[in-house]
Protein backbone atom coordinates (compact mmCIF):
# COMPACT_ATOMS: atom_id res chain seq x y z
CA UNK A 1 0.00 0.00 0.00
CA UNK A 2 1.34 3.67 -1.30
CA UNK A 3 0.81 5.57 1.67
CA UNK A 4 0.59 9.67 0.97
CA UNK A 5 3.38 11.52 1.75
CA UNK A 6 1.05 14.76 3.21
CA UNK A 7 -2.23 13.91 4.54
CA UNK A 8 -4.38 17.01 5.61
CA UNK A 9 -6.79 16.80 8.31
CA UNK A 10 -9.09 19.88 8.50
CA UNK A 11 -12.27 20.45 10.36
CA UNK A 12 -14.69 22.63 12.87
CA UNK A 13 -13.58 23.04 16.87
CA UNK A 14 -13.82 19.65 18.89
CA UNK A 15 -14.41 17.53 15.88
CA UNK A 16 -11.58 14.91 16.99
CA UNK A 17 -8.59 16.27 14.44
CA UNK A 18 -5.93 16.36 16.76
CA UNK A 19 -6.96 13.34 18.98
CA UNK A 20 -7.19 11.09 15.53
CA UNK A 21 -4.40 12.80 13.76
CA UNK A 22 -1.86 11.56 16.58
CA UNK A 23 -3.21 8.47 16.62
CA UNK A 24 -2.95 7.98 12.46
CA UNK A 25 0.79 9.52 12.56
CA UNK A 26 1.48 6.92 15.12
CA UNK A 27 0.43 4.12 13.02
CA UNK A 28 2.16 5.50 9.63
CA UNK A 29 5.55 6.78 11.77
CA UNK A 30 4.59 10.11 10.20
CA UNK A 31 5.18 14.14 12.20
CA UNK A 32 2.08 14.85 14.15
CA UNK A 33 1.38 18.66 12.77
CA UNK A 34 -0.94 20.64 14.80
CA UNK A 35 -0.30 23.86 12.68
CA UNK A 36 -2.25 26.12 15.88
CA UNK A 37 0.88 25.75 17.68
CA UNK A 38 2.55 27.72 15.03
CA UNK A 39 0.55 30.94 16.31
CA UNK A 40 1.22 29.94 20.04
CA UNK A 41 4.78 30.27 18.92
CA UNK A 42 4.10 33.67 17.46
CA UNK A 43 2.23 34.72 20.57
CA UNK A 44 4.85 33.50 22.89
CA UNK A 45 7.75 35.48 20.53
CA UNK A 46 5.72 38.61 20.77
CA UNK A 47 5.19 38.38 24.20
CA UNK A 48 8.91 37.94 25.29
CA UNK A 49 10.02 40.41 22.20
CA UNK A 50 7.85 42.41 22.31
CA UNK A 51 5.83 42.21 25.63
CA UNK A 52 2.23 42.80 24.48
CA UNK A 53 0.43 41.63 21.25
CA UNK A 54 -2.28 44.51 20.50
CA UNK A 55 0.28 45.60 17.82
CA UNK A 56 -1.10 44.52 14.31
CA UNK A 57 2.09 46.18 12.40
CA UNK A 58 4.79 44.91 15.03
CA UNK A 59 3.28 41.82 15.20
CA UNK A 60 3.06 41.02 11.88
CA UNK A 61 6.70 42.16 11.40
CA UNK A 62 7.73 39.44 14.09
CA UNK A 63 6.12 36.82 12.41
CA UNK A 64 7.70 37.44 8.91
CA UNK A 65 11.24 37.64 10.83
CA UNK A 66 11.04 34.39 13.17
CA UNK A 67 11.93 31.19 11.68
CA UNK A 68 9.61 28.71 13.69
CA UNK A 69 9.96 24.71 13.27
CA UNK A 70 8.48 21.57 14.02
CA UNK A 71 10.12 18.42 14.10
CA UNK A 72 9.78 14.82 15.29
CA UNK A 73 9.78 15.08 19.29
CA UNK A 74 13.58 14.50 20.70
CA UNK A 75 12.24 14.24 24.91
CA UNK A 76 9.97 11.55 26.17
CA UNK A 77 7.75 13.84 28.23
CA UNK A 78 4.57 14.13 26.56
CA UNK A 79 5.08 16.19 23.48
CA UNK A 80 3.52 14.92 20.08
CA UNK A 81 6.26 17.38 18.43
CA UNK A 82 9.24 19.49 19.10
CA UNK A 83 8.48 23.35 18.38
CA UNK A 84 11.79 25.13 17.99
CA UNK A 85 11.42 29.12 17.42
CA UNK A 86 14.89 30.67 15.99
CA UNK A 87 16.57 27.02 17.33
CA UNK A 88 15.21 27.38 20.64
CA UNK A 89 13.11 24.69 22.31
CA UNK A 90 10.12 26.10 23.14
CA UNK A 91 7.52 23.04 23.10
CA UNK A 92 6.13 23.89 26.40
CA UNK A 93 6.41 27.73 26.65
CA UNK A 94 3.76 27.65 24.26
CA UNK A 95 1.34 25.77 26.22
CA UNK A 96 1.55 28.66 29.21
CA UNK A 97 -1.68 30.45 29.96
CA UNK A 98 -0.56 34.48 28.85
CA UNK A 99 -0.01 32.05 25.59
CA UNK A 100 -3.42 30.90 26.35
CA UNK A 101 -4.95 34.72 26.91
CA UNK A 102 -3.30 35.96 23.68
CA UNK A 103 -3.81 33.10 21.23
CA UNK A 104 -6.64 34.43 19.45
CA UNK A 105 -5.73 37.74 18.95
CA UNK A 106 -2.80 36.98 17.15
CA UNK A 107 -3.88 34.53 15.03
CA UNK A 108 -6.93 36.47 13.84
CA UNK A 109 -3.75 39.10 12.60
CA UNK A 110 -4.09 38.89 9.03
CA UNK A 111 -0.31 39.55 8.31
CA UNK A 112 0.42 36.92 10.65
CA UNK A 113 -1.55 34.17 9.12
CA UNK A 114 -0.09 34.99 5.86
CA UNK A 115 3.28 34.48 7.39
CA UNK A 116 3.02 31.07 9.26
CA UNK A 117 1.25 30.11 5.60
CA UNK A 118 4.26 29.66 4.06
CA UNK A 119 5.87 28.18 7.35
CA UNK A 120 3.63 25.63 7.64
CA UNK A 121 3.98 25.00 4.04
CA UNK A 122 7.77 24.84 4.57
CA UNK A 123 7.13 21.77 7.22
CA UNK A 124 4.39 20.18 5.60
CA UNK A 125 6.43 19.70 2.04
CA UNK A 126 9.19 18.19 3.82
CA UNK A 127 6.76 14.89 3.85
CA UNK A 128 5.54 11.93 5.58
CA UNK A 129 3.60 14.56 7.79
CA UNK A 130 0.06 14.46 9.21
CA UNK A 131 -1.24 18.00 9.06
CA UNK A 132 -4.28 19.17 11.20
CA UNK A 133 -5.82 22.57 11.33
CA UNK A 134 -8.84 24.81 9.45
CA UNK A 135 -7.38 25.52 5.84
CA UNK A 136 -4.52 22.62 5.50
CA UNK A 137 -6.21 21.31 2.56
CA UNK A 138 -7.89 24.45 1.11
CA UNK A 139 -5.25 27.11 2.22
CA UNK A 140 -1.55 25.69 3.16
CA UNK A 141 -1.14 22.61 1.03
CA UNK A 142 -3.97 22.37 -1.05
CA UNK A 143 -1.40 20.08 -3.38
CA UNK A 144 -2.11 17.14 -0.48
CA UNK A 145 -2.59 13.46 -1.55
CA UNK A 146 -5.17 12.87 0.99
CA UNK A 147 -7.68 15.98 2.48
CA UNK A 148 -9.85 14.79 5.13
CA UNK A 149 -12.86 16.73 6.85
CA UNK A 150 -13.66 15.41 9.82
CA UNK A 151 -17.11 16.60 11.03
CA UNK A 152 -18.89 16.19 14.23
CA UNK A 153 -22.42 17.85 15.18
CA UNK A 154 -22.46 20.98 17.41
CA UNK A 155 -24.18 18.33 19.85
CA UNK A 156 -21.60 16.23 20.09
CA UNK A 157 -18.73 18.72 19.91
CA UNK A 158 -20.46 20.15 22.81
CA UNK A 159 -21.10 16.89 24.59
CA UNK A 160 -16.91 15.84 24.35
CA UNK A 161 -15.92 19.30 25.41
CA UNK A 162 -18.01 19.08 28.35
CA UNK A 163 -16.87 15.93 29.25
CA UNK A 164 -13.31 16.73 29.01
CA UNK A 165 -14.05 19.57 31.41
CA UNK A 166 -15.77 17.39 33.91
CA UNK A 167 -13.37 14.55 33.64
CA UNK A 168 -10.60 17.56 34.45
CA UNK A 169 -12.55 18.50 37.42
CA UNK A 170 -13.55 22.08 35.97
CA UNK A 171 -16.83 23.38 36.14
CA UNK A 172 -18.75 22.67 33.04
CA UNK A 173 -22.37 23.80 31.85
CA UNK A 174 -23.39 22.50 28.63
CA UNK A 175 -25.71 24.28 27.34
CA UNK A 176 -23.05 27.35 27.21
CA UNK A 177 -20.61 24.71 25.39
CA UNK A 178 -23.08 24.29 22.97
CA UNK A 179 -23.84 28.37 22.32
CA UNK A 180 -20.16 28.83 22.19
CA UNK A 181 -19.24 26.06 19.94
CA UNK A 182 -22.25 27.73 17.23
CA UNK A 183 -20.81 30.85 17.72
CA UNK A 184 -17.02 29.67 17.17
CA UNK A 185 -18.34 27.80 13.71
CA UNK A 186 -20.26 30.76 12.64
CA UNK A 187 -16.94 32.71 13.03
CA UNK A 188 -14.79 30.21 11.38
CA UNK A 189 -16.73 29.69 8.18
CA UNK A 190 -17.51 33.22 7.76
CA UNK A 191 -14.26 34.99 8.37
CA UNK A 192 -12.28 37.03 5.64
CA UNK A 193 -9.52 35.16 5.60
CA UNK A 194 -9.33 31.31 5.19
CA UNK A 195 -12.31 30.42 6.21
CA UNK A 196 -13.13 27.03 7.31
CA UNK A 197 -14.50 24.62 4.48
CA UNK A 198 -14.04 21.56 3.24
CA UNK A 199 -11.96 21.03 0.05
CA UNK A 200 -13.80 20.39 -3.20
CA UNK A 201 -11.56 16.92 -3.15
CA UNK A 202 -12.00 16.39 0.68
CA UNK A 203 -13.29 13.26 2.11
CA UNK A 204 -15.97 13.75 4.64
CA UNK A 205 -16.24 11.63 7.94
CA UNK A 206 -18.73 12.33 10.41
CA UNK A 207 -17.22 11.24 13.85
CA UNK A 208 -21.03 11.38 15.32
CA UNK A 209 -20.69 7.93 17.70
CA UNK A 210 -17.70 6.89 15.80
CA UNK A 211 -14.55 6.35 18.53
CA UNK A 212 -11.07 8.06 17.71
CA UNK A 213 -9.48 4.90 16.78
CA UNK A 214 -12.77 4.01 14.28
CA UNK A 215 -12.25 6.45 12.62
CA UNK A 216 -8.44 6.34 12.00
CA UNK A 217 -9.31 2.90 10.72
CA UNK A 218 -11.49 4.61 8.43
CA UNK A 219 -8.76 6.85 6.83
CA UNK A 220 -6.15 4.07 7.08
CA UNK A 221 -9.23 1.84 5.02
CA UNK A 222 -9.67 5.31 2.35
CA UNK A 223 -5.97 4.85 1.68
CA UNK A 224 -6.18 1.52 0.56
CA UNK A 225 -8.58 1.64 -1.38
CA UNK A 226 -7.75 4.84 -3.32
CA UNK A 227 -3.68 3.35 -3.88
CA UNK A 228 -4.64 -0.47 -4.40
Amino acid sequence: MIIPSIIAIDGPAASGKSTVGVLLANRLNYLFFDTGIMYRAVTWAALQRLHAVDDEVRVTGLAEQVQIDVQPPTRADGRQADVLLDGLDITWNIRRPEVDANVSQVSAYRGVRTAMTKQQRRVGQRGQVVMVGRDIGTVVLPEAELKIYLDASAEERARRRFEELRQRGEAADYEKILDAMKKRDKFDSTREVAPLRAAEDAVRICSDGISAEGVVDRILEIIRIQHE
